[in-house]
């Protein structure tokens, strides 16, 4: 699983074969279809279940009763976090999140995931604290950014010291909080 994922990660899902993926794994194509009926089910599995632990990475521990600040940082330091343990499922999840082979549960999985990005923000907006802006618009603001960071980290342009995540940090909160 973790060579189909750096695969559809690098090459994309539709550009990655079954033969590629047991070539990097090291192991007969016939292996893999052993486990996983076609490629399909293989990028579901993949998908659902880093989906999954990026979701369980931003609920444990949630601050629900903590400041819109505080339950910001639980969520920024949450996803460093999740790419740190797997650097390019969060790739994988972003060009893939509208993928045509993803089944009815996958979406659920990522509509899951969005959901608490989506009540975080209007749960700040209704304390105003959060810019009067879509929730998906905001959500986009910090996943893209957070996702080029990320990308940025990977080639060596950037490296994710204390300092540069805590400046980052901050800067993606001035992004998004009400300046009042």
């Amino acid at each position: 699983m973790s060579s189909a994922l750096e695969l559809f990660a690098e090459r994309g899902y539709d550009a990655t074969t079954i033969p590629m993926i047991a070539s990097k794994a090291g192991v007969g194509a016939g292996t893999i279809y052993r486990y996983f009926e076609n490629k399909e089910v293989l990028g579901n599995k993949i998908f659902q279940g880093y989906v999954d632990i990026f979701t369980a990475t931003i609920k444990n521990g949630f601050p629900h009763e903590d400041s819109i600040r505080n339950q910001f940082h639980h969520i920024f330091k949450s996803m460093v976090h999740f790419t740190v343990k797997q650097d390019q499922a969060l790739y994988f999840i972003k060009i893939h999140s509208g993928a045509h082979f993803l089944h009815e549960e996958s979406h659920i999985s990522f509509q899951g995931l969005l959901n608490i990005f989506k009540n975080f923000f209007d749960s700040g907006k209704e304390r105003k604290e959060i810019k009067e802006l879509p929730s998906s618009a905001l959500i986009a603001i910090i996943y893209g950014a957070f996702l080029e960071l990320q990308r940025l980290v990977r080639i060596g342009e950037l490296v994710p010291e204390a300092k540069l995540l805590e400046d980052v940090e901050e800067s993606f909160w001035d992004a998004v909080r009400l300046h009042i």
